[in-house]
């Protein structure tokens, strides 16, 4: 019975693929930022891409973890000569991760949709 339940719990956090949520983007105007998730195990790969300056940027995943139904991991942006680093946790429920971004401009809440 315990295998069953772990096999349930284990198949809910599927984050494979894309993902594609919005956030608040400056000037009001509603900036898309697509998530491609490549789970090993507990380990967490892929990318993320945003626009920025009508220019889509790509940057990989890192330290990226799945711990059941949540996940974590960090973005390193170049803005401006500068590093940033974002991190974001995320609770997957379905076809939707509910996720947390901190860093940059604070803390900004969003949720994801699975890509058809």
């Amino acid at each position: 019975m315990a295998l069953l339940c772990f096999t349930l719990v284990a198949a809910a956090a599927d984050v494979t693929g894309k993902w594609t949520a919005e956030s608040p983007g400056r000037n009001g105007t509603p900036q898309v930022t697509t998530f491609e998730f490549k789970p090993e195990g507990a380990k967490l790969e892929g990318s993320v891409t945003s626009t920025r300056g009508g220019n889509p940027m790509t940057t990989p995943i890192t330290d990226g973890k799945v711990d059941g139904d949540t996940i974590s991991f960090s973005q390193t942006l170049t803005m401006q000569g500068n590093e940033v680093k974002l991190t974001y946790t995320g609770k997957v429920k379905g076809d939707t991760i509910e996720l947390t971004r901190e860093g940059g401009r604070g803390p900004q809440t969003m949720t994801a949709k699975k890509a058809q």
